[in-house]
């Protein structure tokens, strides 16, 4: 079995691959002092929760805190038998290798969203990702990354309006009934609500426009379907995708490795 584990600033997601399907996908909060020890004790209490007696024996990773992939590969080396696959890293292949600026370090969750997203859906992609940022990710017509934008995650922009205006109290996302807030708290939602349909809507269209070609607009991260609820910003959602691009980076480096 496959063990496919991605880390984000906020969350980290463990999902178990049987070759076919998701058996299990569990999350926990990304904390860079967790041991693989912690890890493990976690992730095997809810394995048994669920009723999982499954043997895992290939690891893949991607991560977008540095800090925490030592304790990663310790896991996957003291419990599971195997040296990982890390995205980004020179011994793990890719796909379709970015065409980006020489220099540029490319995040492992774009190249993995990138892969994702090519093998569902060919070529000419935007995949517009809601994590702790909102990146746009373009894929060419062979699948390669050839670059994108980041901007702040919605939470994020929540978070620093709170912080830095002391009247502004924290408030959830949500779509509001109107535009016009009657409450500081509805005119904190309306703004970010509508204020990131603008910003999705915005960078899209003139990423089409510079593309010069059709493409299609790909939503995923937890807030995806949230914003397309009323405005039709994006052409699929999907909520695996980044799993799902693990798979097909393992898959490649077992059939070329």
């Amino acid at each position: 079995m496959l063990l496919c584990i991605d880390t984000g600033n906020t969350n980290t997601v463990f999902s178990v691959w049987d070759g076919g399907k998701f058996l299990t996908t569990l999350r926990t909060a990304t904390e860079h002092q967790r041991t693989a020890d912690q890890y493990f004790v976690w992730f095997s209490t809810l394995m048994e929760h669920h009723g999982l007696a499954v043997e895992i024996d290939e690891v893949i990773i991607s991560s977008t805190v540095p800090r925490v992939v030592f304790n990663l590969r310790v896991l996957a080396d003291r419990y599971f038998g195997c040296r990982p696959l890390v995205v980004g890293k020179p011994d793990c292949l890719l796909p379709h290798p970015p065409r980006v600026d020489r220099s540029a370090q490319v995040g492992p969750d774009r190249l993995v969203n990138t892969a994702g997203a090519f093998d569902r859906h060919g070529g000419d992609l935007v995949v517009v990702d809601f994590g702790t940022a909102t990146t746009f990710d373009v894929v060419s017509n062979d699948g390669a990354y050839i670059g994108g934008v980041i901007a702040p995650g919605v939470n994020l922009s929540l978070e620093a309006l709170h912080l830095a205006a002391a009247a502004l109290p924290h408030v959830d996302i949500t779509k509001p009934q109107q535009v016009v807030g009657t409450n500081t708290v509805a005119c904190m939602q309306s703004g970010v609500f509508w204020g990131y349909v603008g910003l999705v809507r915005g960078i899209c269209d003139r990423i089409l426009g510079e593309r010069d070609r059709p493409m299609k607009i790909i939503g995923t991260g937890g807030l995806a379907p949230l914003f397309s609820q009323g405005d039709v910003l994006f052409d699929i959602i999907e909520d695996d995708l980044t799993m799902h691009g693990l798979t097909v980076i393992h898959r490649y480096n077992k059939e070329n490795g």
